[in-house]
């Protein structure tokens, strides 16, 4: 693949510079806005992602992989407002993300049903737009493999065949689902190069993230600055282990964050529950302790600029 699409249009692949892998400029749920709409502000949700996502650009980063999906109220008109608006290129995704049960238009339908729709969303365009989706998302939480996550799973993985296009996860380390996630996309015929396991940096236990690695994927450490499992240090450690045991060439670091998300409402609870957590911390503050403690900068630009060319490619 020597191109993406982007929230407005293709892309060339040198053309993506220094990357977030996993940031959303907004998540919300999707039934809450449509049954009680007064309790969003459209205009207060567009200024806080302005402000991340100019301050990052400011930062030199030029673009953002959005994995919002269908069960986080994905909207590609607003992604590519704010990429119009900031400069800073968006790449929206297509997928499903359930931890256990599905709407009932997929529900009695097979997978293949739900593969397509994925792969219009490829290749005509997201919401009745032109829009076109650049990556393919799914989720495995500590439910585990539930009929309607194995379902989505499977029709991730058939999208990817039809497309080309790459997989990112969203994975429950702690009760290891990547690997089951892996096991699927192998049952599926899926190449693990195309695959990225998210969130592996919420565990400190490299015995797994390494039979994780060792498949031949690649891995985001992307919740930096959430705090509620793990410290900042841990992932700092997980990082600096895994690049002196050889895997800098399959890792990605990045923060999950989220603009605005219903699970911390008013934005006074997400800044008292998670002081640190934002789009640039890992730009101000994870990235130079990084490299004052020995991790160098050819390495940082490794994870920052170059995987994502690989992974696509």
């Amino acid at each position: 693949m020597k191109f993406i699409n982007s929230v407005a249009g293709k892309i060339g692949l040198e053309q993506l510079g220094k990357t977030l892998i996993h940031e959303h400029v907004r998540t919300r749920s999707e039934c809450v806005p449509v049954q009680f709409p007064r309790l969003y502000d459209a205009e207060e949700e567009y200024r806080l992602a302005m402000e991340q996502v100019v301050a990052v650009r400011d930062r030199g980063v030029k673009t953002i992989f959005d994995p919002s999906v269908m069960g986080l109220d994905r909207d590609v008109s607003f992604m590519k407002r704010v990429s119009q608006d900031s400069g800073v290129q968006i790449i929206a995704a297509t997928g499903i993300f359930t931890f256990h049960y599905l709407p009932t238009r997929f529900e009695a339908n097979d997978i293949d049903f739900m593969a397509e729709q994925f792969v219009k969303d490829i290749e005509e365009g997201v919401q009745n737009t032109e829009v076109k989706a650049g990556f393919l998302k799914c989720a495995t939480e500590i439910q585990g493999l539930t009929p309607g996550v194995e379902k989505v799973l499977r029709a991730v993985a058939r999208a990817h065949h039809r497309t080309g296009v790459p997989i990112m996860t969203h994975s429950a380390p702690s009760e290891e689902t990547g690997l089951l996630q892996i096991q699927i996309f192998e049952e599926e015929g899926v190449e693990l190069n195309n695959v990225l396991i998210g969130h592996c940096g919420d565990t400190d236990n490299l015995d797994y993230i390494e039979r994780v690695l060792d498949k031949g994927v690649y891995i985001g450490l992307d919740r930096y600055g959430i705090t509620t499992t793990i410290t900042t240090e841990q992932r700092n450690k997980t990082v600096r282990t895994l690049i002196e045991k050889g895997y800098v060439k399959r890792m990605f670091l990045s923060q999950d964050y989220c603009c605005t998300t219903d699970r911390l409402k008013p934005e006074s609870l997400k800044k008292s529950l998670l002081p640190d957590w934002s789009m640039t911390f890992l730009l101000d503050k994870v990235i130079p302790t990084l490299l004052s403690q020995g991790v160098t900068e050819e390495e940082i630009n490794i994870m920052m600029n170059e995987n994502v060319k690989d992974w696509l490619s």
